[in-house]
């Protein structure tokens, strides 16, 4: 049984002392596929470090996370198109529009988002989109972006059945990882009214951890309980789960 995180940050701080053991957990409970979104150019140097570490298992993606479009946020955008330039990546991520924390850089996460979503159509990439707060101001940009070459995932998806509905509709896939094992996740409540065909999996470690970690830190290997947990909501196996989700990652990310 091959299972794919779509969506870990383990270069994280959070890491920093147990990555190797975290990540070999992570494969032994046969969670072999681990993406690994970008945040911003201070990170850039511990992904690749990673990735050389672990070629056949960690796979990067390069983008200017919305929490981090700061006053140089043109800096950072550079940073991300020289990269792009410069090599591979499985996505342009994880970028989109966060209204949770700050609201003061509005204008400039909008900007950031659509001129990366033009990268990726440049280099014939998926994205990968982070939304908190922001599904409104999301839609209005992917709308203005629709047509060929815009697809991905849309990360940690916590939205309704109409707002799902219309990510699919971008060519997006769910990204669902530990909010649907939550009490009050919501998501569980009708995402069995969603073909699997659009769903795939993720930690979004370390945050987000699934039920009974919720709380604690988050890691790839509770992939696992995000696959249980949605086998339930389908009625169908953990191992039918973990093939067509890895089936639909292969389908975005090419490989």
């Amino acid at each position: 049984m091959i299972l794919t995180d779509t969506h870990t940050h383990l270069y994280s701080e959070e890491f920093q002392h147990d990555s190797d053991a975290a990540i070999q957990r992570a494969i032994q409970a046969g969670v072999n596929r681990l993406f690994v979104p970008s945040i911003d150019a201070s990170y850039t140097q511990k992904m690749y470090a990673l990735e050389a570490k672990y070629p056949d298992n960690v796979f990067l993606m390069m983008g200017l996370h919305p929490t981090y479009v700061k006053d140089n946020y043109q800096e950072e955008l550079a940073h991300v198109e020289e990269q792009l330039a410069k090599r591979k990546f499985a996505a342009v991520g994880e970028i989109g529009i966060d209204l949770y924390w700050d609201k003061t850089h509005l204008k400039e996460q909008q900007y950031a988002f659509r001129h990366q979503i033009q990268l990726a159509k440049k280099y014939e990439l998926p994205i990968n989109i982070h939304c908190r707060d922001a599904f409104d101001e999301i839609f209005e940009v992917l709308e203005s972006e629709k047509g060929e070459g815009l697809y991905g995932i849309f990360h940690c998806f916590t939205g309704n059945f109409e707002q799902a509905q219309k990510a699919i509709s971008y060519g997006m896939k769910l990204g669902i990882g530990g909010v649907a094992t939550f009490k009050n996740g919501k998501i569980d409540q009708f995402l069995n009214e969603i073909d699997l065909k659009h769903i795939v999996l993720e930690t979004d470690s370390p945050y987000l951890a699934p039920v009974p970690y919720r709380g604690k830190r988050n890691e790839s290997s509770y992939t696992v309980l995000v696959a249980e947990k949605l086998a339930s909501i389908y009625g169908v196996s953990v191992a039918d789960i973990a093939a067509v989700t890895t089936k639909n990652s292969k389908a975005i990310f090419g490989f």
